[in-house]
C-alpha cells in the first residue's frame, strides 16, 4: 500500500484533503467526499455531541469545570475546540446540519470570561484569533474581534495573551492563532490593507526567529515545538507554522529552510510521519493511534508542505 493509499483508507475529513492537496483530483470528486464529513465519521460524531447550542456545556471549558490537582492539560470537549476540529476537518459550512449547529452556538453559547456571545470573542488574543477563523469559516460577523486584534499587536510584531498582565514580548502560541484568523478574514474580505499589514508583521516575528529560535541567542525556544501534534489545539509547533505559510500561497521564505529541513528529516523510511506530542486532556474521541506511531494527519500536512516547497521552486 502506498502512503497515498494509506491516507485515503481513512475518514472523509482526511480523504477529501488528500484528494484536493495531494492527488489534485477533479472538483466534483473532492466535493462529493467533503460532503460526507457531516454525515459520517468524525464530523458526524462531533455534530451529534452538541446539546443546548454548545458542546460540553461551555465555550472554552466544559460547564462548571474545575481543574483537579495534578491534572495535565485541559478538556478539549467544549465548543471552541470542537468547532476548531470541524474547521480543521474542512466540514462544509453550507451543510444544513452544520448551519443549524452554528446558529445554535451563536444563539446560546457565551464565553466564561464575562458572558460575551461566542462570535463576539473575549479578551485573550489566542482565543480571539481562533474565533475569527471559525467565524469567517462558518459565516459569522467577527469584524469587532478583528479590530481588537489589530489594536493589540505588540511592538515586536506578534501577540501575547499575557499582554493584559504587562507582557511586551510576543508569544509564538498566541501569534500563530491570530495569524490564522487574520488570514481567514483577509480571504473573506478581499484583503483589507490594515489587516494585511498586521499579518505581515506577525509573520515577520516568526520568520526573524526561523520559526523556532530565539532572536537574541539563536537557541531553540521550546523543544516541544520540534515535535508535531494533531489536533494542534492552541499550541504552536513547526509543522503548524509551515502549514500556515503554505496556506497563504506565498513562496517559502529563505528563513524557513531550517524548519523545512527539520520536517524532511522526520519522514520515516516508509514515507510517513509520526504523531509525536499529543496535547493532554480529555477529548471526545481519538483521531490517531497514539504518540510514536504513524499519523495520517501529520503525514498529510507534511506532504502538502513539501509539495508547496517543490512547486514553488519549480
Amino acid at each position: 500500500m502506498t502512503v497515498r493509499d494509506w491516507l485515503l483508507d481513512s475518514d472523509p475529513a482526511i480523504r477529501w484533503q488528500v484528494l484536493r492537496d495531494l492527488a489534485h483530483a477533479p472538483d466534483v470528486e473532492i466535493t462529493a467526499e467533503r460532503q460526507k464529513i457531516a454525515q459520517q465519521g468524525w464530523g458526524a460524531r462531533l455534530l451529534a455531541l452538541q446539546e443546548d447550542g454548545q458542546w460540553a456545556g461551555g465555550a472554552c471549558f466544559p460547564g462548571e469545570y474545575q481543574r483537579q490537582a495534578g491534572e495535565r492539560g485541559q478538556p478539549w470537549t467544549s465548543t471552541l475546540p470542537t468547532l476548531q476540529l470541524l474547521w480543521e476537518f474542512g466540514i462544509d459550512p453550507a451543510s444544513d446540519r452544520v448551519r443549524h449547529a452554528v446558529e445554535q452556538v451563536r444563539e446560546h453559547c457565551c464565553w466564561e470570561h464575562a458572558g460575551q456571545p461566542f462570535f463576539s470573542g473575549e479578551v485573550e488574543p489566542c482565543i480571539n484569533g481562533r474565533t475569527v477563523a471559525l467565524g469567517v469559516y462558518f459565516g459569522q460577523n467577527v469584524e469587532e474581534i478583528v479590530a481588537r486584534l489589530l489594536h493589540e499587536q505588540l511592538e515586536d510584531g506578534g501577540w501575547n495573551c499575557e499582554a493584559e498582565n504587562g507582557s511586551v514580548r510576543s508569544s509564538f502560541d498566541t501569534t500563530i492563532n491570530v495569524l490564522e484568523g487574520l488570514w481567514a478574514y483577509e480571504q473573506a474580505q478581499g484583503g483589507p490593507a490594515e489587516c494585511t499589514a498586521a499579518r505581515k508583521r506577525g509573520e515577520e516575528y516568526l520568520l526573524e526567529r526561523r520559526l523556532f529560535r530565539r532572536k537574541s541567542t539563536g537557541a531553540v525556544v521550546d523543544p516541544g515545538w520540534l515535535q508535531f501534534s494533531f489536533p494542534v489545539r492552541w499550541r504552536y509547533d513547526v509543522l503548524r507554522a509551515l502549514d500556515y505559510f503554505r496556506s497563504t500561497g506565498e513562496k517559502p521564505d529563505p528563513r524557513m529552510q531550517e524548519a523545512i529541513a527539520l520536517l524532511r528529516g522526520k519522514q520515516q523510511p516508509d514515507g510517513r510521519w509520526l504523531l509525536e506530542n499529543t496535547h493532554p486532556g480529555q477529548a471526545p474521541f481519538t483521531l490517531e493511534d497514539g504518540d510514536g506511531l504513524p499519523s495520517r494527519w501529520n503525514t498529510l500536512r507534511a506532504l502538502r508542505v513539501l509539495d508547496w516547497c517543490a512547486r514553488s521552486s519549480a
